[in-house]
């Protein structure tokens, strides 16, 4: 199975080619760059992975929840290869990505949704080893999350960086380990797409959309 993979939702720019279980990626860091960076990026990988686009199964990418622009930015070229080399797509949450990183029994992933909220889900590692999701992505202020207080916990993302005093207060019973610094990676992304392709959820090309989370923004 060969995945082109792509994740914008963060400050980190990544893509990934998975092949025959194994993938290469090209990673990061970008702020406001994914647009100068991202198409290079691909070209470079797929050129190294001495392959050409449409020898792919299909094109995954981070569906977010993450940055308005970088979804968009993102889920446009993966919608534009798709259509372009006639593939489908797999939607992955960044979130779900973000935990694959770290595969342990239980997790819990967070990106700053800014506003004093974030985007948040746990996952749990399963007898298979595929790591899967115990709760709904939600959009909260970091006081409302709590965790089951009879597992040992790995925190990651930029949401569970600048909130950890509260979310340490807010879980006192809970042995929670910080793991800071933390991206989705491109890679990660492909990793689950496997999965996903593998059961058939791979979508058409025009149901490539953002996974926003927030759907209104007020001033």
């Amino acid at each position: 199975m060969k995945i082109l993979a792509l994740d914008t939702s963060t400050a980190a720019c990544s893509v990934a080619l998975w092949s025959d279980n194994e993938g290469q990626e090209l990673f990061e860091i970008a702020n406001n760059r994914h647009s100068d960076l991202l198409l290079p990026m691909i070209e470079r990988v797929i050129a190294e992975g001495g392959t050409e686009l449409r020898q792919c199964d299909a094109i995954a990418f981070g569906e977010g929840p993450g940055s308005f622009t970088g979804l968009r930015i993102g889920v446009g070229v993966a919608q534009g290869l798709a259509f372009g080399a006639d593939l489908p797509v797999v939607p992955v949450s960044s979130l779900h990505a973000q935990a694959n990183r770290h595969p342990v029994p239980r997790s819990l992933c967070a990106f700053d949704a800014r506003m004093g909220q974030i985007y948040w889900c746990s996952y749990q590692l399963c007898d298979d080893g595929v790591v899967e999701p115990i709760t709904d992505i939600a959009l909260s202020t970091p006081e409302e999350v709590k965790l089951e207080s009879e597992y040992p916990w790995i925190a990651l993302g930029t949401g569970c960086d600048r909130y950890r005093k509260i979310l340490e207060e807010r879980n006192p019973d809970s042995d929670i380990r910080f793991i800071t610094g933390c991206f989705p990676h491109a890679l990660d992304i492909a990793r689950v797409a496997v999965h996903k392709l593998s059961s058939g959820k791979a979508v058409p090309a025009e149901q490539a959309v953002p996974h926003y989370v927030r759907d209104k923004v007020t001033q």
